[in-house]
C-alpha cells in the first residue's frame, strides 16, 4: 500500500486529489491549517485518510509530520493559494513587504520546507506533485511570481531526486471551478471570460487536476520529470 501526502487537502483540488487516491488504496494523510475542515474532509473521504493539521510554513511542525509518517511515496504540494485575497490593497512599503512574504510562504516555502523534510525516506519509485498556476506565466503579482519560483525550484528538486528513481513535477492549472481560490467574490462576468478564454470552452474542475496528478504518480510516468504539465483547458499554451 502506497502512502500519500497531500498539503492542503481539506477542500477543492486537495480534496479531490485525496478522494482519488484513496481509492486507488493508498493511504491517505492530508494537511492544512483549518482543523476542523481538514477533520470533516476526512471523516467524508472514508478510513483510509488521515488528517493531521499543522501549518506548513512551520519548520518544527513539518518536521514533527516527518517523524510521525515515516516513508512517504507520493508527496502532493498543494497547500497555496493567492493571499492578496486575504487583505486589502498595500498602502505602505512594509505592508508591500509583508504582502510579497506572504505568498512566497504559502506558496514556495510551505513546498520546499515539506520536500525537504519526507524527500529523504521516499524510496526510490516515488513522486513529488506541486500544484502551481497559469499566473506564474501570465503573471500576478506576488502570486504570480511565488508560483513562478516554484517552477524554478522544481527544475532543481527533479535533478536532485532523479538519480534516486525519484520524480518531480508541477502541475499547473487554469481557471477551476468549485474551489475556494476566490474566496467566493468572482462574478460572473470574471467567470465567464475565464471560461471564454480557454480553447475548450468550460471551466476546469478539481478532477482534472486531480487525474493529472494521479498519471504524474503512476507506473507511466517515471521518465516524465522536471516538467511543468499546463491544465488550463489551452488557456496558455506551451510548446
Amino acid at each position: 500500500m502506497r502512502t500519500v501526502i497531500v498539503t492542503g487537502g481539506g477542500t477543492g483540488i486537495g480534496r479531490e486529489v485525496a478522494a482519488q487516491f484513496a481509492a486507488d488504496g493508498c493511504a491517505v494523510v492530508i494537511t492544512g491549517r483549518r482543523a476542523d475542515v481538514l477533520r470533516q474532509a476526512a471523516a467524508e473521504l472514508g478510513g483510509a485518510v488521515r488528517a493531521i493539521p499543522l501549518d506548513g510554513t512551520d519548520a518544527d511542525q513539518v518536521a514533527g509530520l516527518a517523524r510521525e509518517v515515516g516513508a512517504v511515496d507520493v508527496l502532493v504540494n498543494n497547500a497555496g493559494g493567492n493571499t492578496n485575497f486575504d487583505g486589502a490593497e498595500p498602502s505602505s512599503l512594509a505592508e508591500v513587504a509583508e504582502a510579497w512574504r506572504r505568498n512566497l510562504d504559502s506558496n514556495l516555502l510551505t513546498a520546499v520546507l515539506m520536500t525537504t523534510a519526507l524527500l529523504p525516506a521516499m524510496p526510490a519509485g516515488s513522486s513529488v506533485i506541486t500544484i502551481g498556476s497559469i499566473a506564474a506565466d501570465k503573471g500576478a503579482g506576488s502570486y504570480g511570481a511565488a508560483k513562478a519560483a516554484v517552477a524554478s525550484w522544481n527544475i532543481d528538486l527533479a535533478r536532485q531526486a532523479g538519480v534516486r528513481g525519484i520524480t518531480a513535477n508541477v502541475v499547473s492549472p487554469g481557471y477551476i471551478a468549485d474551489t475556494e481560490f476566490f474566496r467566493d467574490n468572482l462574478t460572473d462576468e470574471r467567470r465567464a471570460s475565464l471560461v471564454e478564454a480557454t480553447m475548450t470552452k468550460r471551466a476546469g474542475r478539481p478532477a482534472d487536476i486531480a487525474e493529472t496528478v494521479r498519471f504524474l504518480a503512476s507506473p507511466g510516468a517515471r521518465q516524465l520529470t522536471g516538467q511543468t504539465v499546463a491544465v488550463n483547458g489551452g488557456e496558455w499554451a506551451s510548446r
